[in-house]
This record gives structure tokens, C-alpha cells and sequence, in this order.
């Protein structure tokens, strides 16, 4: 008898052990997101799908100047470092184009026009944040598309978020704290008590910078293997498991 618990106790003790080293820290109930006061979270890729438009108004601008077009998986890769960056991997030879202010030009003046024209926030997204609301958090967007088109998307899709901060020239844009610190000041906050939410690598990097824990979201630009490979250390499936 006394061998048969034994037996049994080594393979609990065994099973165990296993489950403690093949599991990953890539859900959102592996820390207790709700314990959280304040939300800054990234726009494109996390809280709203503009891969649609963002395509369409880069290649509106590479056929004005006789460019060849990009797909929308080309153009996936090119977004989260700002629409300067987009045009500057999508332009044949970036800055280094003799055309290439133009061509943003044509490219800033028509997303402007076209912004909303496919964008739409992603499954659950609106609920989660009238959520946050409603329970009292503070929530801030931050993000390196340009101010303009930052605050008229905001306005648009989210005019219960009263703090949305894009980029320009007077800040330093993500993975630089900046922006976000700028969205903590116009919150009234600091970084205690704050998550940082996104979908990219940029975005992990900006939540390092900033000495915020982040949450990395799987419905994003970005592919799970991706985002680990590049320190992401917390993962969620859908806006519940954020708030």
C-alpha cells in the first residue's frame, strides 16, 4: 500500500513539474490585468484594423508618381514606425528618391480623405473600452501615425477617449517614451499603476522604455511567433482578457 502511494505521489510530482516547464507566459490571466488604473494603448493594430486604407493610400500615392504598388502583406510589414516609414520602405530607394516628399505629400493629403474608408475598430474593441470606462480607469491612445490623422480617428471611432496622442514634430515618436509620459501628464498620472497595450515589436520596445508592463495582442499586424521572438512576455486573444 505504502508503494502504491509512492508511485502515485512521484507521478503527480512528475506531471507537475512538466505542466510548470512547457507552459508559456502568453495569456492575459497570468497576471491580474485588472489591477491596472490607467490604459495607454497603440492605435493601428490594436485597437482599430487600418491596414485596409493605409494600403489603398500608399498605392493611390505610388501610382501618382508612376511607382510600382505594394501588397497588403508588403504593406503589414511596413506599418509601425510611422506613415514617413511606410512610404520610405514602400517608395523604390526611400529617401533616397528624388520623389519621395511628393509622394508622401500624395500620401498624407489622401489618407487624410480616406482614412475611415475600411477602417474599423476590431471585434470587441468598443465594448472593452466603455468597460474601462465605465469601472473608472483612465485610458490614453498613443500612437506614431501623425497627429492629425491620430486625432480624427479617435474622434471618429472612440469620442469617449479624450486623450489621443500622435506624431509630431515637438516629441519623439515610439519605441521613445515620450508620447506616451505626454499621455500620463494630459491623463493627470504617472506610470504606476499602468499598462501599456499594442501589437508590434515597437510597442514592446516603447512599454521597456517606459519601465511599463505590456500586453501584447494576437489580432494585430503581427504573428504570435513574432511578437515572443521579439520579448513579449504577455499575449491575449481577444479585448476580454484585457479588461
Amino acid at each position: 500500500m505504502k508503494i502504491c502511494y509512492l508511485f502515485l505521489y512521484l507521478c503527480t510530482k512528475i506531471w507537475r513539474m512538466k505542466n510548470e516547464c512547457c507552459s508559456f507566459p502568453d495569456r492575459a490571466n497570468d497576471f491580474n490585468v485588472h489591477s491596472y488604473n490607467t490604459y495607454v494603448f497603440d492605435l493601428d493594430g490594436t485597437l482599430l484594423n487600418t491596414l485596409q486604407d493605409l494600403a489603398a493610400s500608399c498605392n493611390f500615392a505610388l501610382r501618382s508618381a508612376g511607382m510600382p504598388e505594394r501588397t497588403l502583406e508588403e504593406v503589414r510589414w511596413f506599418v509601425g514606425n510611422g506613415v514617413k516609414k511606410l512610404m520610405e520602405r514602400a517608395i523604390p530607394d526611400g529617401l533616397d528618391n528624388p520623389e519621395f516628399d511628393s509622394t508622401y505629400q500624395i500620401f498624407r493629403n489622401y489618407y487624410l480623405h480616406h482614412s475611415t474608408n475600411n477602417t474599423k475598430p476590431y471585434p470587441g474593441i468598443p465594448e472593452m473600452l466603455e468597460r474601462l470606462i465605465d469601472k473608472g480607469k483612465k485610458v490614453a491612445v498613443v500612437s506614431n501615425k501623425f497627429y492629425l490623422a491620430t486625432q480624427e480617428l479617435c474622434r471618429h471611432f472612440f469620442p469617449q477617449v479624450k486623450v489621443a496622442i500622435g506624431e509630431r514634430e515637438s516629441i519623439h515618436k515610439k519605441p521613445a517614451p515620450d508620447t506616451v509620459l505626454e499621455a500620463l501628464r494630459q491623463l493627470g498620472t504617472d506610470r504606476s499603476n499602468t499598462v501599456y497595450i499594442g501589437d508590434s515589436d515597437v510597442d514592446i520596445m516603447t512599454a521597456r522604455n517606459c519601465n511599463l508592463p505590456c500586453i501584447s495582442v494576437l489580432w494585430g499586424f503581427r504573428t504570435r511567433e513574432f511578437l515572443l521572438e521579439h520579448g513579449a512576455t504577455t499575449l491575449v486573444e481577444s479585448p476580454k482578457e484585457i479588461f
